[in-house]
């Protein structure tokens, strides 16, 4: 038996501050990407209706309010409605595609159920936390869970069935554990602003060049120019996306098992429960990929899953992020646990 490794518990409070602080930074961020969208949009119109004006004059009219930025504004509400929508409807949206149910006193309906609320309001005791996050159970065989949420009071969890019937009791908790310290470290409201922003973005990038390719034939020398310039944002843009989505999702995971490790003050559950996930995941890798693929919106929940199935292989070919994997690997989570597999 591996023996407890007791890990300095992490400053959840310092680490909330910086969440909030890193959730605003990100927000801005992308405003700022859609102002520089909108404002390429108004470049590239104008330049049809004033085919001998220089780009640079058109942008100097436009940013003076002498030209009015239409795409531009057009894009800033597009933002700013994507936000209240994730707000409003998040949990929705984290769910979609899925087959599941919520979760409570009165809607258990098996020993599982309820053994399954009973430790989520344990630990929200435990961890001196206001509110009992909301609990769907996603009708799933494969093993997984995650947070969402924009604060502690509208939090939400999902737990796939596969994983609730698979693990033990107190692989379970450790499980929820984690889970409940994404919304304790408040960095289920990042991941979540974060994740919808980028996809709007490269919807927008994909819907201007394609615009572009297949619009009515304007000046040729100009629209090569900007041609040239969207096909670098189309290629860029989901880079500096995907590194900030890693960024985000491979910090917060070392937090969160942290966070785990310091409420149940025991790194074993946890560190059993990851590899029990990625052993059933490699062991039933084909019938999983049909799975995973067959609900919508897979992308914006892999970076809050508690696993990446990426890491067994599984959706490693449909993106450009499905090339990495968007969590540190289990290897990293298990050192970083002080839990050394070879010895247990």
């Amino acid at each position: 038996m591996t023996a407890f490794v007791d890990s300095a518990a992490p400053d959840w409070r310092e680490q909330i501050r910086k969440n909030k602080s890193q959730s605003r930074h990100v927000i801005i961020l992308f405003f700022l990407i859609y102002i520089a969208i909108g404002l390429l949009l108004d470049v590239y119109f104008y330049s049809t209706h004033y085919p001998t004006a220089p780009l640079s004059l058109i942008f100097q009219a436009l940013i003076q309010f002498q030209l009015f930025p239409y795409a531009t504004l057009i894009l800033f509400g597009i933002a700013s409605i994507s936000l209240w929508i994730t707000y409003s409807l998040h949990d929705k949206i984290m769910l979609m595609g899925e087959n599941y149910f919520e979760v409570n006193l009165q809607t258990a309906r098996t020993l599982e159920e309820k053994q399954l609320y009973n430790v989520v309001e344990e630990l929200k005791i435990a961890a001196g936390m206001h509110y009992v996050p909301r609990i769907f159970i996603i009708e799933a065989d494969y093993m997984n869970a995650f947070a969402s949420g924009y604060s502690e009071k509208s939090a939400m969890m999902a737990i796939t069935r596969g994983l609730m019937q698979k693990l033990d009791r107190d692989e379970l908790q450790a499980v929820m554990a984690h889970e409940l310290s994404h919304i304790r470290h408040l960095d289920i409201k990042l991941t979540l602003m974060a994740a919808v922003l980028s996809n709007l973005i490269l919807m927008v990038i994909d819907f201007l060049f394609y615009n572009m390719i297949y619009g009515r034939e304007r000046s040729r020398e100009r629209k090569s120019g900007l041609l040239v310039i969207i096909m670098l944002l189309r290629f860029v843009l989901p880079i500096v996306t995907l590194l900030l989505m890693f960024y985000l999702s491979r910090r917060r995971e070392y937090m969160a098992d942290a966070g785990c490790v310091a409420l149940i003050r025991n790194n074993i559950p946890l560190a059993k429960a990851l590899m029990k996930i990625d052993q059933d995941h490699q062991a039933n890798k084909e019938v999983y990929i049909h799975q995973y693929e067959k609900t919508t919106n897979e992308e914006a929940r892999r970076a809050a899953y508690v696993y990446d199935p990426v890491q067994a292989g599984i959706g490693a070919i449909h993106s450009l992020s499905g090339l990495f994997s968007s969590h540190p690997t289990i290897q990293d989570r298990l050192k970083a646990l002080g839990f050394n597999e070879s010895s247990h």
